[in-house]
């Protein structure tokens, strides 16, 4: 008698190199997400991969290059490359670069970037051979995750073409953020980054419409949003930290503020400020009245003195004097924010500032961007030295190998760093049953100009 067996075919493997804001990461784990519900296997290298996807960035010319330097190397190193993301809406200069490109999408084009991996690299498995349901795809740590509220932004600064890229706001269901957001607490997340183009606007564009939430209506709106995520428990009856970024300084923004004197979010506001100086501002069409802003900085201290502040500034905008960038300096001096990062004007492509008069000579561009952060380190620095002698909340990003004495140290954040950007908690002797995603409190020893040093408590 013949018996013939059939065996399962190996699931198809795609490669992802994900370049750009935590936007964009967000996006390549819904794609991978999607994918893997597919059938697709994820490949940790180039060989191993069918197919690689390059989500790219195209905020800056700089950001571009790197982009195109990326699907380069996919080329090189895999030869079948499907392009996605912000450039992709460059798709003519790409193909003039890399002809051999695949297929190239838009920015958040879920669907498209599904079809073309389909077309160029097909399952070969249906998505119900694992019969087990497999987890969404996370390209951060288990216990921090980002959480997109919304897409595009109604802005239309001058130096960005982000609303050309990524369209007009575009809102989600409060209920499904909620939704999302109690799914990744419940699989080990303890800090949930909030993040969009303009996360204050969040709900403007369906009129903050209300949905039902745990028997009560709850608005998409950034102060309901907050005051629920922070009715989430992490266990213990802890609430996650929560953390909102790119948050524009509108006047009800004040109403966060006590949310994170009662610890229901952390105390930390990401304020895309950009410059200080009104003339400058006006040139960047940036809705803003820096001295209200000091103003309303001393009273979210006054409410919540732990609060930590970020910012970025741009340094040689077109027509930035010297007498704009003193004043950018004094504003600094006077607001003390915590973390600051400096970038220097780059043309870009679409901009409305490409065609603004009196252009700051590169050498200028330069010794402006010194100065900025010669005295944002300082700043740092000081704020940083008040914190020596206090014991802070630190959650665990890495623990190390014990050392030749059998010393363990490890590398953490407190309430006032964001990852990837902001500073970081140098711990030393710590117990070896430490893990990463802990919380604990550690007493602070020393510091330096962007870092605490410290044991935990």
């Amino acid at each position: 008698m013949n018996t013939a067996t059939t065996s399962i075919p190996d699931q198809k493997k795609v490669g992802m190199v994900s370049l750009g804001c935590p936007k964009a990461l967000v996006d390549s784990e819904r794609i991978l997400t999607r994918l893997r519900a597919d059938g697709y296997a994820m490949s940790p290298d180039y060989a191993g991969a069918d197919v690689v996807l390059v989500n790219t960035c195209g905020f800056l010319d700089s950001a571009k290059e790197e982009s195109l330097q990326a699907i380069g190397e996919a080329i090189a190193e895999n030869g079948r490359v499907i392009v996605t993301g912000c450039m992709g809406e460059e798709a003519d200069v790409i193909r003039a670069a890399h002809p051999s490109v695949l297929a190239i999408t838009g920015a958040h084009q879920y669907e498209q970037v599904v079809e073309a991996v389909h077309e160029h690299a097909p399952p070969s498995q249906g998505p119900f051979v694992d019969l087990i349901p497999q987890p969404d795809v996370k390209l951060t740590p288990r216990h921090y995750s980002y959480m997109k509220i919304s897409e595009g932004c109604n802005h239309s600064c001058a130096f960005c073409i982000i609303p050309d890229l990524r369209g007009k706001l575009a809102s989600r269901r409060v209920d499904a953020v909620l939704r999302e957001a109690e799914k990744l607490v419940a699989a080990g997340t303890k800090e949930l980054l909030v993040i969009s183009q303009d996360t204050s606007a969040y709900g403007v564009d369906i009129r903050h419409e209300e949905r039902d939430w745990k028997g009560h209506p709850v608005r998409a709106h950034m102060t309901d949003l907050a005051r629920e995520l922070g009715q989430l428990d992490i266990g213990g009856g802890t609430p996650p930290w929560v953390r909102l970024h790119y948050v524009y300084p509108y006047p009800h923004v004040d109403a966060v503020i006590p949310l994170m004197a009662e610890g229901l979010l952390t105390p930390y506001l990401d304020i895309p400020f950009q410059h200080a100086s009104p003339s400058v501002l006006r040139a960047m069409k940036r809705p803003a009245n820096e001295a209200k802003v000091l103003e309303r900085l001393k009273s979210w201290r006054t409410i919540c003195p732990d609060i930590a502040i970020r910012s970025s500034f741009v340094v040689g905008f077109p027509g930035e004097t010297e007498e704009d960038f003193q004043y950018l300096l004094n504003w600094l001096e006077e607001a003390q924010l915590d973390r600051v990062g400096a970038f220097r004007f780059e043309p870009v492509e679409g901009a409305q500032a490409n065609a603004l008069p009196n252009p700051v000579p590169e050498e200028v561009k330069e010794e402006r961007y010194a100065r900025v952060m010669d005295l944002t380190a300082r700043i740092s620095a000081e704020k940083l030295a008040a914190k020596v002698g206090r014991t802070l909340s630190v959650i665990i990003d890495e623990v190390g190998e014990p050392d030749e004495d059998g010393d363990i140290g490890a590398t953490g954040r407190s309430q006032a760093d964001a990852p990837e950007i902001d500073g970081a908690v140098y711990l030393r002797n710590v117990r070896s049953d430490l893990s990463q995603g802990d919380i604990v409190q550690v007493y602070v020893e020393d510091s330096d100009e962007h870092d605490l040093f410290g044991v935990i408590a």
